[in-house]
């Protein structure tokens, strides 16, 4: 549950200049991601750390710092990655490295005052090069229903349990695997774009997984690429959420929170 004293800490990794040596362009644009996520995350409750153009010693350290600080009084953990990427791995400023080194620090053998908390990574990178040209779909009817309510029927006994180290991970990428992310010089990319207007509308009231949906929803279908070249041209996007989380997830404001 989401009845900790503190929302918890989020961290804002915003890699935009590139060491000449990794090969990789000036990513423009990302300084409103990260002024959106600032805004958007703040606004959650979460205590918000932005680290601009950083290495990849200080990357892995800065989630060896998390490890060691006490989340006891925490909700979760949140972390937003802006850079380049392959699939599997994200560019730091002077090189790239494995997304695992980012994530071994806080599982569950590693980071005891997280262990049964949700610990979400939402992640702008490329995944590859391919292109997603799209298909036609014509429009269908469609019947909508209800949203079933679920109750936690768990036993209240209290009683100690394993469980995997690998549990309460959230993973939100920008796209799927092997594709490429698009992303506007003047107006952001388009996965945070969509993101942050999800949490702007509906963070206090939708389930996380029910927000990422409808985030998906709108980078599926509001954007499309508009460049010279033809290969690019008119081009999707489809993020992708990978979920190990346990329970649902509800940003509920904190008491001082409520106006």
């Amino acid at each position: 549950n989401f009845n900790y004293k503190n929302r918890g800490i989020f961290i804002i990794i915003n890699n935009k200049h590139f060491d000449s040596s990794t090969g990789q362009d000036t990513r423009e644009g990302t300084e409103l991601d990260a002024e959106r996520l600032e805004e958007r995350f703040q606004d959650l409750g979460f205590e918000v750390r932005r680290y601009d153009d950083v290495k990849r010693t200080k990357m892995t350290g800065l989630m060896y710092d998390i490890a060691s600080q006490d989340h006891s009084n925490n909700d979760c953990f949140g972390c937003a990655i802006l850079s380049h990427g392959k699939d599997g791995k994200i560019y730091a400023t002077d090189g790239i490295l494995p997304l695992e080194l980012m994530v071994l620090p806080i599982k569950g053998d590693r980071c005891p005052s997280l262990i049964g908390k949700p610990k979400l990574f939402f992640i702008q990178a490329c995944r590859g090069i391919n292109l997603d040209y799209g298909v036609d779909m014509s429009d269908a009817s469609t019947t909508s229903s209800k949203d079933e309510d679920y109750t936690d029927a768990a036993s209240q006994t209290v009683c100690i349990r394993k469980i995997p180290s690998e549990a309460d991970f959230l993973f939100s990428y920008s796209t799927v695997p092997g594709y490429y992310s698009w992303r506007n010089n003047q107006e952001g990319s388009w996965f945070i774009q969509a993101l942050c207007i999800v949490l702007e509308n509906y963070g206090f009231k939708m389930e996380l997984l029910h927000m990422l949906t409808h985030v998906n929803r709108i980078v599926a279908y509001e954007f499309e690429s508009c460049t010279d070249k033809e290969f690019s041209d008119r081009t999707k996007q489809m993020p992708s959420v990978v979920s190990m989380l346990t329970r649902y997830v509800y940003f509920r404001p904190k008491k001082q929170d409520i106006r």
